[in-house]
């Protein structure tokens, strides 16, 4: 199986995120994509806004008619600070036969040389780096003290396209909060939900 791992707040998830899952599916030829909402990320100490229960029934709300998609828990049950190389070894110890690629951006990838153990995190799965239309050509060469020269030039290989979607979980939280339109930028199903609960208007 060729799972992609897809870490984040999702807070709320939204129409940025499913395409970037469909691109990476598609163009690695992943078996599926696991979705894998943090506890807590390391780099966001305040936390995410809306508990656990909400971004995990917003997820499920998100992908229930993607076969390709899943959830997984792993992280929301594990409980505290969300650590990629944590959750890797984990997961590596659960499925053996598994490969796993990890979905990330051009801009996480900048940053991944600070992350915890990011040479394991390189040797656990493969980064699946996204470059959206009109940014910059990702900084693969951050990762050379990292990883060999041939493991290098497989993560390049593996570098995905996908167009241009200027959507953040924080600029809808502030639409909310501002009573703007924000409907648009998630799932039918997402925006309902956080209309039912109230979500994010304070």
């Amino acid at each position: 199986m060729r799972i992609g791992l897809f870490g984040g707040s999702f807070d709320p998830v939204h129409r940025g995120h499913l395409p970037l899952a469909e691109c990476c599916w598609r163009q690695a030829r992943l078996d599926r994509v696991e979705f894998l909402p943090t506890a807590q990320q390391p780099l966001k100490p305040r936390g995410p806004v809306a508990n656990e229960a909400d971004r995990v029934t917003m997820l499920r709300l998100a992908i229930a008619d993607r076969p390709e998609f899943a959830l997984s828990l792993i992280e929301i049950e594990r409980g505290g600070v969300s650590y990629t190389v944590e959750t890797l070894r984990q997961l590596r110890d659960e499925r053996p036969d598994a490969e796993f690629f990890f979905l990330m951006g051009a801009d996480s990838l900048a940053d991944l040389p600070t992350w915890r153990e990011p040479a394991a995190i390189c040797e656990l799965a493969t980064p699946l780096v996204v470059r959206r239309a009109g940014t910059p050509a990702p900084a693969f060469d951050g990762l050379a003290k990292l990883v060999s020269a041939e493991r290098l030039a497989a993560i390049r290989a593996h570098e995905v396209e996908m167009p241009a979607t200027p959507i953040s979980s924080s600029n809808i939280r502030r639409l909310i909060a501002e009573h703007g339109a924000w409907q648009s930028l998630v799932p039918e199903r997402v925006a309902e939900y956080i209309d039912e609960r109230g979500l994010y208007r304070s």
